[in-house]
């Protein structure tokens, strides 16, 4: 049996641990016979693809399953990845669900021990989590749902209030100090109609745009049983939570990214079509356009990821309309695993990489202090959690690096 546990609401010191990124040996290079002449060395320029990878969660170990991986980076360059401990089954809430926490100071190769930032007893659970970083603040969010003894995302009912015992509540944790540790705050009345049920944060990571404000992004059904998305968003560095206006139906867990000309793109796996849709805003999230689907972007109805290649890069750069974007790639089952990357802002994406051909699921995607990117995802699903490091090399850019024409 489970021993009591409290939710964590401050002080959760994450201490030093193992979990080193590992890559595969290449196999040693046959002796070359005397009479051959030796080959040329390797150009000192050409550098050589990056991909190391680890496993940050094993289910099984500590837990019946890890699920919903979460990245972000702050601006120190400290990496935080959180996740489901899933005590008792792989299912959602309502169950016995903590949300766990490593840090890791040295892009990814290394990670402190997990520790649950939000652990409830008395058959509540908490789950789904997505970070935050404000990088002007250096504040880091931890969106996550509150479900009360009983209640999950199907069967949550109409209501705001922040004692409930029917709604899934929209918590969120912040940490001032790197995710050392941690408080946490309800949402609930400020970012849930009480005319709507279910709704939860979408998983993995939230953005922020150039202007300052926050966007979390929300996945809600209406008492119909329509699924909408929505921005939460944030003007005084998450101090209050506003929700955006509703874009749907046929919507679910969703991502946005800010484009280089200060759009914001929405992007959603939907159940009525093996397609990601795609919708756009012009007023920072308040408001989106009518979703349409990406051809290219298939999806067997999944988590997935999205985000500005380099966010630093001025708008007259032409690296500054790259996106990456990764997801299962395939219209069967959760498979086949792919990052893929885009030149023009997501009008097309021409370049792609298959992370793992097996069986996989929700995967999220951060840029690294490096330069280069972090990838958690959901492997064999759901038998582990694995943190993937790589570069631009490995990806296989091919993308003009220049300026852009005028005009």
């Amino acid at each position: 049996m489970k021993p009591a546990r409290r939710v964590v609401l401050a002080a959760v010191l994450l201490s030093s641990g193992a979990g080193l990124l590992t890559a595969p040996a290449a196999p040693a290079a046959p002796a070359s016979p005397a009479a051959e002449p030796r080959a040329a060395r390797p150009r000192p320029d050409v550098r050589s693809p990056l991909y190391e990878s680890t496993d940050l969660a094993v289910s099984g170990q500590g837990a019946h399953t890890y699920r919903i991986p979460a990245l972000g980076t702050l601006p120190d360059g400290t990496l935080l990845a959180a996740y489901d401990r899933r005590n008792d089954s792989a299912a959602d809430l309502p169950g016995n669900l903590d949300v766990m926490v490593r840090r890791s100071t040295d892009n990814g190769r290394s990670w402190s021990a997990p520790r649950a930032v939000v652990d409830h007893d008395g058959g509540a659970g908490a789950g789904d989590p997505s970070l935050l970083v404000d990088r002007d603040t250096g504040r880091v969010f931890l969106f996550h749902a509150y479900g009360p003894k009983g209640i999950g995302f199907a069967n949550a009912g109409a209501g705001n209030a922040h004692d409930s015992t029917t709604v899934l509540h929209t918590d969120y944790s912040y940490s001032d100090d790197g995710g050392r540790s941690w408080r946490t705050r309800r949402g609930t009345k400020d970012l849930k109609d009480p005319s709507w049920h279910g709704i939860f944060a979408s998983s993995g990571t939230g953005i922020q745009l150039s202007t300052g404000r926050l966007l979390q992004q929300y996945a809600f059904r209406k008492a119909d049983g329509s699924m909408w998305a929505a921005s939460a968003y944030s003007d005084d560095h998450g101090e209050s939570w506003r929700m955006g206006k509703p874009v749907g139906p046929r919507m679910d867990e969703n991502k946005t990214v800010e484009l280089a000309d200060g759009r914001v793109m929405l992007n959603s796996r939907t159940s009525s079509t093996k397609k990601r849709l795609v919708a756009h805003s012009r007023d920072g999230g308040l408001s989106y356009s009518t979703p349409v689907a990406d051809g290219t972007l298939i999806d067997p109805v999944n988590n997935a990821s999205i985000l500005r290649y380099d966010p630093a890069a001025g708008p007259d750069r032409a690296r500054s309309h790259w996106l990456l974007f990764s997801n299962t790639a395939s219209t069967k089952a959760r498979e086949n695993l792919t990052v893929r990357l885009s030149c023009d802002d997501g009008r097309s994406w021409p370049v792609s990489r298959v992370v793992t051909p097996g069986a996989a699921a929700y995967s999220t995607l951060t840029r690294l202090k490096d330069g280069t990117f972090g990838l958690l995802y959901e492997s064999g699903p759901y038998k582990k959690l694995v943190f993937a490091r790589f570069d631009d090399a490995w990806l296989g850019v091919r993308c003009p690096a220049g300026r852009t024409s005028p005009g």
